[in-house]
């Protein structure tokens, strides 16, 4: 380690980091692609590959054309979640409309709706998701639930309780469509006799992120994504350039031994990096009001290596391709695994379970598991430390293999 320290900090291996920092300065291009596409790549991830969905197509078949159908209507549709998109006469053409992508989502309501209502029944109204986006469907069925949830909780202090014993549920005959991709689901919508009947209320708390933020998952995950991209893409092209230039074999032949080259190429990308990394702390704290609730220095630790990583993952690239193209190439080849087995965007425990264990060599998915403790739920080193010792672990192994490869290929 002493001997290692002292190689690091040697006159030759200064000399050379000064020659790679005069290098960059002239190449202004890098720089600016070291901060800006990253900045912009966060913002929009973060905004567009959100889960949220807003103006969901409603198509209403009201066959009850009564005021408390069109207050049915209004409750839907005066929140964010849909805009009324048109009314229709039959349930079977709501349906075909659906199919054609016209709508999202068609709500039918029964002519028996509001008379049910008065006299305290369950009454049920038909709900058809388009389920071509499985996603989507399933968050609008939520969506559908929840105003219903409140619109059954409204109902019960505005309607006086009914007597008698209730009726049994109304239903509408679902629209026949062949081979459609629609799915129905039935929501029941009950009088004041029978919200007497449910004594168990649910008080959900979403801890760590009280406003199911999904933004916050999303940005936390790309941040990892984008250091090991652009610090495996950077890497690996200044190292095919310093071949291709031929200023390779000028520094074979200064007194500089590899390992003082490998050293002196790596360390000004490895600061450039990590200033990278601090903007794009500034973004998700500022753009997208993520919380900091752990240390930070934590977070820098664990960028630090996972840009070693990356960029020990394009020295390993650079050192088996002959040209710029062919590394590009290469890094678009190792890129998207890492990223589809990152858990960045989708968390690990939904990946099939013979996947999930090479998520563990992944360092973008320590990385993740780190902001993500760290900064939303304040955890620190000793909750932390298996996934800073699998980042380190992986770093080093690659590291070694890049300066193995490299010191190979020059000999």
């Amino acid at each position: 380690m002493a001997s290692f320290l002292r190689q690091f900090f040697s006159r030759r291996v200064r000399a050379l980091m000064r020659k790679e920092f005069n290098q960059i300065k002239r190449d202004r291009r890098l720089a600016i692609s070291l901060i800006l596409p990253p900045t912009l790549q966060l913002l929009l991830f973060g905004s567009a590959l959100s889960a949220d969905v807003t103006n969901l197509r409603l198509g209403i078949v009201d066959d009850s054309r009564t005021p408390e159908s069109r207050e049915l209507i209004g409750v839907l549709t005066e929140s964010k979640s849909f805009r009324l998109a048109g009314y229709f006469f039959s349930s079977a053409e709501l349906g075909t409309s659906i199919n054609h992508g016209d709508l999202d989502a068609g709500i039918v309501i029964p002519f028996d709706y509001s008379r049910n209502l008065q006299r305290g029944r369950v009454t049920t109204v038909q709900v058809l998701l388009n389920a071509m986006n499985a996603n989507t469907a399933a968050i609008g069925q939520g969506y559908v639930e929840g105003v219903i949830q409140a619109y059954n909780n409204q109902l019960r202090e505005m309607i006086p309780a009914a007597r008698g014993r209730p009726g049994e549920p109304s239903s509408t005959a679902l629209p026949d469509i062949s081979g459609s991709t629609v799915t129905t689901e039935m929501i029941s919508i009950q009088g004041a006799h029978q919200a007497q009947a449910a004594p168990v209320l649910l008080h959900p708390a979403f801890l760590y992120n009280p406003g199911l933020k999904d933004s916050w998952f999303i940005v936390t995950g790309v941040f990892g994504l984008l250091l090991i991209l652009n610090s495996s893409l950077v890497a690996s092209g200044a190292m095919v350039k310093e071949r291709e230039a031929g200023t390779i074999e000028q520094l074979l032949m200064s007194p500089a031994s590899t390992s003082e080259i490998i050293i002196a190429k790596v360390m000004p990308l490895f600061f450039l990096l990590c200033g990278m990394a601090v903007i794009a702390i500034v973004v998700i704290k500022v753009g997208f009001g993520a919380p900091f609730h752990g240390n930070i220095l934590l977070v820098l630790g664990g960028a630090a290596l996972c840009v070693l990583s990356g960029i020990s993952i394009g020295t390993v690239i650079s050192t088996f391709s002959r040209s710029a193209q062919q590394a590009l190439m290469t890094s678009f080849f190792v890129n998207p695994p890492l990223a589809t087995l990152s858990g960045a965007f989708n968390p690990v425990e939904a990946m099939p379970k013979w996947l999930q264990p090479l998520t563990l060599v992944n360092p973008i998915y320590h990385f993740a598991t780190i902001v993500r403790g760290n900064l939303l739920k304040g955890s620190g080193l000793t909750d932390l430390w298996p996934h800073f010792l699998g980042l380190l672990a992986i770093t080093l192994v690659l590291f070694s293999l890049s300066m193995w490869r490299f010191r190979k290929q020059l000999v």
